[in-house]
Order: structure tokens, then sequence, then C-alpha cells
């Protein structure tokens, strides 16, 4: 896990050294062991190092072989990569470490870029034929690892995080309509290509990009799940379904092992996480480092779940963590969260992985995740509805449960400056030819792929991405292992949908973890000092958007800002979000975006 970045210029003038040095060092707390950079012709490369594989210098970046003409910056960990080497081997190839970057260097030496297709793992690189100057870009098949890019006529640059891009200078700041009405209608999901920001983008999920030194370029998808019955399971039964997805499971828990050093397990107390301990444990793992936190309870809501994870760690000894975030410390959380952010994030679970991560990372660098069980499997409360709903109907059905607002709604808080046109309504346009497109079988299966694949992307993973990455502590997602996606998207929605969601899952997991964890209520990540806004963070959210740069940028009506600061906790989404701290997010954000970098 690290920090990548470079420039490529199209104007045959060299790369801006300073500017890409400016976006490297941003990038520090995503790899905070070592960095370095490579420069030839038109193309600089830079890397920020968090050191899992091949803790030796042998395996530091950018990763140059001069003998096949490559360099490479990489960000993220290629789980099956010591059988790729001996494949490679065989092939001819010499290796002068053991480090998963080289296997993709050797792997796109001897495939071109449909290498990407024999990865196992979670990945963003960038790859300079250093004769011909033409930069490779590509990113997993989850979007689990990011990618930004700016570009104009002269030069792209592209870099891990979207706020180090902005300290390299040159961007294009406006923002962009159409990100605005995704960010405050589809529930904070912003898909690629989009950011906030008109003048950079991101490189969507399972993409490879090619751009040449005379700025052509070309892009291809690589993978696309489909969610419909193949014949090759018809005669699989519910039983056997459970089986083969625990099976399909325990192999992604095992991949994710793969380190040269500890690797532990964020524990919620949740099935997801809990099953990834227990799995763990099967395989033999003993003195397992476990990690929960918790808050102080507010607004009459508890801050934790311990009763739950302490289950859990009791059950497979394993050894753990408990965290507590008092009050205190919670405010002054709240801002470098933000400032933590890749994009604008409304979940307050930000703030909690922000704090967890901090604590975690003083202990240990690689932990394991829940996270992605519930889009894949069905686990929240907008799918069993659409079971009654016909195909056709999919799109309405689920932005009357899913959309925090409706296009008249969002005309009624943006300033005329910063909508989309009249006629247009960009989020509903967007979910509704994803979920009409073929390869979805049923309106459930269409709302799942929908979320697997953008939702997903843009809100769980990249927060998880963010904040666990601003301590330097990498997190692995086994329920996003693509050969579990493709197998759960294959299988029936009702045999998902049972028992209130994930119930395959559940039924899956009888035998390995306590029934009360499996037939609990589910739960979320409590942080009620925000879900709940009164003293600090009330007057931090009331102070940003009656600031003067809010002022000046313009971005609310203010008779719907009245209506908020009026009663900041009445005003709810459809899923329960606070309708004031979601603007407030945004307001808190670009101002921390305008503030000079580090």
């Amino acid at each position: 896990m690290c920090g990548i970045c470079g420039e490529i210029r199209f104007d045959r003038r060299s790369p801006e050294l300073a500017a890409v040095d400016a976006i490297n060092r941003v990038m520090t707390p995503r790899g905070p062991d070592t960095g370095g950079a490579f420069v030839k012709g038109p193309v600089a490369l830079a890397h920020r190092r968090l050191k899992i594989i091949d803790l030796s210098e042998r395996g530091s970046q950018p990763m140059v072989d001069p003998d096949l003409g490559l360099a490479l910056v990489f960000n993220g960990c290629i789980y099956n990569h010591r059988e790729l080497r001996t494949e490679l081997e065989r092939k001819g190839y010499r290796f002068f470490s053991h480090a998963d970057s080289e296997v993709i260097l050797k792997a796109f030496h001897a495939w071109g870029d449909k290498c990407v297709d024999r990865l196992l793992g979670m990945f963003a690189f960038a790859i300079v034929d250093t004769d011909t100057h033409t930069l490779t870009l590509a990113r997993d098949r989850l979007g689990i690892k990011p990618l930004y890019l700016t570009r104009d006529a002269q030069r792209l640059r592209f870099a891990s995080s979207l706020p180090a891009l902005l300290a390299g200078g040159g961007v294009d700041t406006e923002l962009d309509r159409v990100a605005l009405h995704h960010y405050f209608s589809f529930h904070a999901v912003v898909p690629a290509p989009h950011t906030i920001y008109r003048g950079i983008t991101k490189l969507p999920p399972a993409t490879v990009a090619t751009f040449g030194p005379d700025g052509r370029s070309t892009e291809r998808r690589y993978w696309t799940p489909s969610f419909e019955r193949q014949e090759i399971y018809a005669a699989w039964d519910a039983r056997r379904w459970q089986h083969e997805l625990l099976d399909s499971l325990r192999t992604s828990v095992r991949r994710r092992m793969v380190a040269d050093v500890p690797v532990g397990v964020l524990l919620s107390g949740g099935i997801d996480s809990s099953l990834v301990v227990a799995l763990l444990a099967e395989q033999g793992q003993t003195d397992l480092a476990t990690f929960s936190i918790g808050f102080d309870s507010a607004g009459g809501e508890s801050g934790d779940e311990y009763a739950y994870s302490d289950l859990v760690a009791d059950t497979f000894a394993t050894d753990h963590h408990r965290i507590h975030i008092g009050t205190e410390r919670l405010l002054p959380a709240v801002p470098d969260a933000i400032a933590a952010m890749n994009e604008p994030m409304v979940s307050h679970d930000c703030v909690a992985f922000y704090l967890l991560s901090q604590e975690v990372s003083k202990s240990i660098k690689v932990v394991q995740s829940g996270q992605g069980a519930d889009e894949i499997l069905g686990g929240y409360s907008w799918y069993p509805p659409l079971q009654r709903v016909p195909r056709s109907q999919t799109t309405a059905a689920y932005a009357s449960v899913f959309f925090d607002r409706s296009d008249a709604d969002l005309r009624a808080l943006l300033s005329d400056d910063y909508l989309p046109d009249e006629t247009d309504d960009p989020s509903w346009t967007f979910v509704h030819d994803q979920q009409s497109a073929p390869g979805a079988d049923t309106a459930v299966d269409a709302a799942l792929r929908l979320d697997t694949t953008i939702m997903l992307v843009d809100d769980p993973v990249k927060r998880v991405d963010s904040m666990t990455m601003a301590w330097g502590l990498e997190a692995r997602v086994p329920f996003l292992d693509h050969e579990f996606v493709e197998l759960a998207g294959a299988c029936p929605p009702e045999l998902k949908l049972a028992h209130g969601g994930k119930g395959v899952l559940k039924d899956a997991a009888r035998g390995l973890l306590p029934g009360a964890v499996i037939d609990r209520t589910k739960g979320y990540f409590p942080v009620p000092g925000i879900r709940h806004l009164s003293g600090g963070v009330l007057d931090l959210v009331t102070d940003a958007l009656r600031s003067r740069a809010a002022r000046n940028r313009g971005l609310y009506r203010r008779a719907a800002l009245k209506r908020l600061f009026a009663h900041p906790n009445d005003y709810r989404t459809p899923l329960g979000g606070n309708e004031l701290w979601q603007v407030a997010i945004l307001e808190l954000w670009l101002q921390s975006m305008e503030a000079p970098r580090r």
C-alpha cells in the first residue's frame, strides 16, 4: 500500500519536477517509510512506500528494469504474486526482488496490458515504456485503490490522492455541476470519471488507459460482473450455495494474509468482520490482533458494539484491543478527517475509521475488514422491497428509498449557479441507464450490480482507503475478491435476501459464529456525536456555513440554510442521514482543499 503519482508531457517539454515532488510529499502519510522518483524524457514517476512485501530496498519504487525498458509505480497488493512469479520464471524472467511490484513489471512485459486479467488483488499502477514514453495506467476490478487524473493540452498528471493533485497546481477547481447533483441526490456517490472538481477526474474501476507522448489515449474496461443466473449453477440448492460462497470467502481471506508483516482484523462485531476472524482461526491463525472502536453515547444512541466484538474475540481467543474515543477527542478529529478525504463523504463512519486507523497504525500495518458484504449479498434495507418490483421499474423503486433528495428538492437547495440545465436530472439518468443495461435478471440483481460496481466503489471503499491511508494503514477487503463477487452475482436473490438480508451468508456462518452475532439486528459504525449534531460539532458546522468563504461561494440558497439551522437534527434523508451534516461536509471539505497544502 502506497501513494503513486506522475506526469507525462504532450508538448515536448520536460516534466515539472517541482510539481511532481509537491504532489508526492502530500502523500507521505500513505507511504511513510520511503520515497523516490524516476524521470526520463517527457515522463516523471514518484512514489511513497509503505513496506508490506519484501521489506528490503530491492522492493523500493519507482521500480525500473533497464533490460525490459520499463519503469513502474504501484499502489496495492497482488495476492497471487508468488504463483505469477513462478509462471514468469518458467518463461525465462529473472527477478532481483521478492516484491509483488516486480511481478507486475514482468507480467506487463510478458502479456501487455492484459496482465491485469491475471492479477488477484487490489491495485492502481502506472508503467512507462522508457523507449516509446508510453504511459499505461490501470485500476483494480472493484476500484479498491484510487487513481485521480488532471489533464490539459500540455500534460497529464495522476496521483493516488485528489488533494495531492491540487498541490501540484494548475488544476481547474470550478465545481462540476453533474458531480454536485450526484453528491446531493445519489447519496453522496459521485461515479467515475467525475469528481467535485471539473479539472480532476478519476480512472474508473476495472479500466486500463494508455497515453502516448503525443497526447493520444485509449481506454478499455477489462471486467464486468454478471448478475444473471448461470446454467452451470442451475442444480445448486440453498445448501450448496452456502457451502460454495463460504469456501470462496475462505480462499479470499487466506489470500489476504500474504504479507511480510503481521495482519490484523478490524472487528466491528457484525457478522462480516466476525466471519473473517472465524475463518482465520479455522485456518490456524493464533494470537490474531483484532480492533474495535467505540464512542460516548449521545442523543439516546449507544456509541459502541463491544458486547458483540468482545464475544467474538473471546470465542476465538484473539489479541483484542478496545479503542474508546471520548467526546473530547471527537471534535478535534472532525476537521482532520475531512481534510483526509479524497472526496467529500457524508458518512459519519469516516471520523470513526479515521480515529480507529490512527490507533491501529501504532501497532500494526495491515488489517482485514468486512467492508462490502452488504452491497454484494443484499444486506441493506432497500433490497427486500425490490423483490416485488418489475424489472422495468427498478430505478423508480430504488430511488425512492436510496436517493437523498429529488431533483426538485435539490434545486430548492443549491443556488442557480450550481445547477445543471433545467431539463437535466443527471443522477436519475445515470442510475436508470446502469440499472436498465443487460446483465442483471431482476430488479434486485440490477440494484445489487449498481451498488457493487458503483456505490460501493465511491462510498464505503473510498472511505476506508482515505481514512486508513491517512495513517499509513493498509486495509484489505476479502468480500471484494473479484472471484467471490462473480459467484455472489450469480446467486439467486431470494437466498441473499433471506433472514432480513445476507441470508445465505448467515446460514453459512452457523457452526462457525455464535448465534447472537448471526441473529443480531444489523448494526452500523456508531458515532452518535455526529449523527446528532450538538455542542462543538454543531458550532463547527454552523461556523463553516456562515463563514466568508461559504458566503463568497454561494453554494446554497439562504432559505434552505435557514430551515436547516433552525432544526439541525430534524431534517433527515430517506436513509436517516442528517441533511445539515451533508450540506456542511461539502463546504468544510472545499475549505480544507483551499487551505495551503503541506
